[in-house]
């Protein structure tokens, strides 16, 4: 089998599995939210929290190495100046999405304790909820970006 077709295979399933649970999370808990049920809060929020864990994560480890291997397959510079733009918004998209998965967690366990104690989820629930949804629209643009940078790789300078 072709090393190189392997490794675009690798690659663009990561990306799909990584922007599709991304989007696919995101609009789950923007909905939940919007219902102010505490019971759908904490359903949706542990869900979206195993997701985090299951797909995006190891999608998220799997994108620079299948990159790197295509890299170095397809014999391009490592200074190419669309790859040094896929790096800063792959770490810009990092950066948003590493506390993301913090404020997941603490929606999820403010949620959890509303439930227990059968009382409305407490505003830090929506602080948090508005932190999540400010950091995700940086974190989608950019791998918006990404797509378009992998597909036309331009002459940026």
């Amino acid at each position: 089998m072709d090393p190189y077709l392997v490794a675009k295979w690798l690659h663009i399933l990561s990306s799909t599995v990584l922007f599709g649970t991304g989007i696919g999370t995101a609009f789950q808990m923007v909905w939940a939210m919007r219902t102010d049920r505490v019971e759908t809060v904490h359903s949706v929020a542990s869900g979206v929290v195993v997701a985090d864990w299951a797909f995006t994560t190891p999608a998220g480890i799997l994108q620079p190495l299948t990159g790197l291997w295509l890299i170095y397959l397809g014999g391009y510079d490592l200074t190419e100046p669309w790859l040094v733009a896929t790096y800063v918004l792959y770490v810009l998209a990092f950066l948003c999405w590493a506390p993301v998965v913090r404020l997941q967690i603490r929606i999820r366990d403010l949620a959890k304790s509303a439930l227990e104690k059968d009382v409305p989820l407490p505003s830090e629930a929506r602080t948090c909820y508005r932190t999540w949804f400010a950091l995700g629209w940086p974190a989608f643009i950019s791998l918006t970006i990404i797509f378009w940078l992998m597909v036309s790789k331009p002459a940026l300078w």
